[in-house]
């Protein structure tokens, strides 16, 4: 029997019927997302929303200390040290983790390009914040950030919502452990494990960049739709660039040799028990803390 080195099995293709079942629920809700943020966004919803927060003499919870230093000031302080501990994690060898290194590579390189991506668009953007309207004592007009560049008479720059990103940034880092592109060596049931860590990882950026988005909306930052948005170009970018980023040559293909040479080990290892497969550090995040 020809068994290959484990070094050549890393680079097979992503397989199995659990991988191919997430991509299409990720696209499937992706989809659905884009399809709820395009209504939200027509409704007219986020002035009705404002203004059962807001009054003409502002928002009462805009300065909060809770809202305003610990769930604004110091999440953005923790999602920075989070930030490099991915890039570690995305750096370090592959003993040290079960998804592959250039899966995690690129899930860090696209979550910090999500995050480029909506800075650029508010530094582009006409849109003033809810703080800065009219209807709440400020000096702008309520301006559909639709109505690309026409001024609404205030500072602008409050189109998508920034301090959610914090959590939406790091959607990205679900993929390695959902639908890996270059996986392991590892047994069904030991990526099944995996896949379901995925997924917790993916609730848990997506929990903590609502939160954000919630206090910035108590705080009269951000209406809903800004949040929506950036969830949608967060994970629209993670998406995109998961499925368009292209393998090195040869690694996206296993060779009949190779296909047996995995399916004879995934037996011994499932005989032997799962229990002995080498087991990955999961990168640390937002939720953590």
């Amino acid at each position: 029997m020809h068994v290959l080195p484990a070094h050549t099995l890393i680079t097979a293709p992503p397989v199995g019927p659990a991988a191919d079942r997430a991509w299409r629920q990720l696209l499937a809700g992706w989809a659905v997302l884009l399809v709820l943020t395009l209504l939200w966004d027509f409704s007219g919803l986020d002035v009705a929303v404002m203004r059962q927060i807001g009054t003409p003499a502002g928002f009462a919870l805009q300065h909060h200390p809770v809202l305003e230093h610990l769930l604004h000031d110091r999440l953005r302080q923790v999602y920075s040290v989070v930030l490099v501990l991915a890039w570690i994690w995305a750096l370090v060898p592959a003993r040290w983790s079960a998804a592959s290194g250039p899966d995690r590579r690129l899930a860090v390189l696209l979550g910090t390009a999500g995050l480029v991506l909506i800075n650029l668009i508010k530094h582009r953007s006409t849109t003033s914040c809810p703080w800065d309207w009219q209807l709440f004592g400020g000096a702008a007009e309520i301006v559909s950030h639709w109505s690309w560049g026409v001024r609404d008479g205030g500072p602008g720059r409050c189109f998508p919502g920034g301090h959610a990103s914090t959590g939406m940034g790091f959607l990205a880092l679900a993929l390695p452990w959902l639908v890996p592109r270059q996986p392991n060596l590892l047994t069904p049931a030991r990526r099944e494990a995996l896949q379901r860590r995925g997924w917790r990882w993916l609730l848990a950026a997506l929990a903590v960049g609502v939160l954000c988005g919630v206090v910035q909306s108590l705080r009269g930052a951000h209406p809903p739709s800004h949040t929506l948005w950036t969830l949608v170009i967060c994970g629209g970018v993670a998406l995109a660039g998961w499925r368009l980023w292209p393998l090195k040559a040869g690694a996206g293909v296993a060779s009949p040799a190779q296909a047996q040479a995995q399916r004879q080990v995934h037996q011994h290892a499932d005989h032997d028990g799962a229990q002995n497969a080498f087991a990955p550090e999961e990168p640390g995040g937002p939720c953590r803390r």
